[in-house]
């Protein structure tokens, strides 16, 4: 791989806009399907965070024009895993299902101010035959839960699942956090099953990569890439891996926040094309919102859809 080839700059547009009261935020990879772009986010009204959210739709003809559509994946009921919130969706379609992972935190819940008593979150999903539903989460949620042991890096946290096929299996890549550190130590971790609703193993390498808060990775021709977040020692930066286990750093970025690329290869496995746009959050510190984000992060050879 060329790193010259790879020009990671980003430019921003308004996709839905804000609006007083209501935080749209951490949306999913977006999919095309009947010539509809679909994109998933975490949607509440009680403040800036997710923790509170449920997970909403919308669709757009041309990846610009964006229209809610409504709630996706609700709540659970009183005692679920997910009673509090579920957020920070992200897609997978394998075998003509589609599939939303999630986040979520139960009741009783607290971020003890992004401390390291907040409450563990879980990875989950929900299964559909088509991508407006109807939603069914998997009975053997959660997929994905903090390590038992405490000097494990995912020993407080996982969240914000990421997903590509390779090899014949799923691999779900996600952020984690030790027990008893701040969201300035979260790292990315990996953990591959056979079929979508795993079991999922994580893998022996963890953490793949030592920063990261929002998880963004992507088939980028026979390898994976990865745009990293501000947080860590690698923050701020394109990665790329020729294995999808051991990343180096290509680029230095500012990177959007919370990117949810178009991901043109829909899970198919496959030399994969990089990534030209996608959805991301805007920072507001009230109400969040969501942008669309342009880059050309592509194969030469390569032309983006929209």
């Amino acid at each position: 791989m060329e790193a010259q080839t790879i020009r990671p700059e980003f430019t921003y547009t308004v996709a839905i806009g804000y609006e007083e009261g209501v935080t749209r935020r951490d949306p999913s990879p977006v999919l095309l399907h009947d010539n509809l772009y679909y994109a998933w986010y975490s949607r509440t009204e009680k403040g800036c965070s997710g923790y509170h959210a449920s997970v909403w739709y919308a669709t757009s003809p041309d990846g610009h024009e964006w229209t809610e559509r409504g709630e996706a994946i609700p709540k659970g009921g009183a005692g679920a895993w997910d009673e509090n919130g579920v957020f920070t969706p992200t897609t997978l379609v394998a075998d003509g299902k589609w599939y939303l992972f999630y986040t979520a935190v139960p009741k009783p819940f607290t971020n003890d101010n992004g401390g390291s008593n907040a409450t563990p979150t879980g990875i989950g999903v929900a299964v559909a035959d088509h991508p407006q539903g109807p939603w069914h989460k998997f009975a053997g949620n959660p997929l994905i839960t903090p390590s038992c042991n405490p000097d494990d890096f995912d020993s407080h946290r996982v969240d914000d699942a990421c997903l590509i096929v390779r090899e014949g299996k799923y691999w779900l890549y996600y952020k984690g956090r030790k027990k008893g550190f701040g969201p300035a130590d979260t790292k990315t971790g990996l953990a591959i099953a056979d079929g979508p609703t795993g079991p999922y193993v994580k893998h022996t390498l963890n953490p793949i990569i030592a920063s990261g808060h929002e998880v963004c990775v992507f088939p980028y021709g026979d390898g994976v890439a990865a745009i990293v977040s501000p947080v860590g020692p690698q923050g701020n930066t394109l990665q790329i891996s020729t294995d999808g286990l051991s990343f180096d750093v290509i680029a230095t970025i500012a990177p959007p926040s919370a990117p949810g690329p178009f991901r043109e290869d829909h899970y198919r496995e496959g030399s994969g094309p990089g990534i030209a746009w996608g959805l991301c959050q805007h920072t507001r510190t009230d109400w969040p919102y969501l942008l669309r984000f342009e880059c050309d992060i592509r194969q030469e050879d390569e032309s983006p859809q929209q």
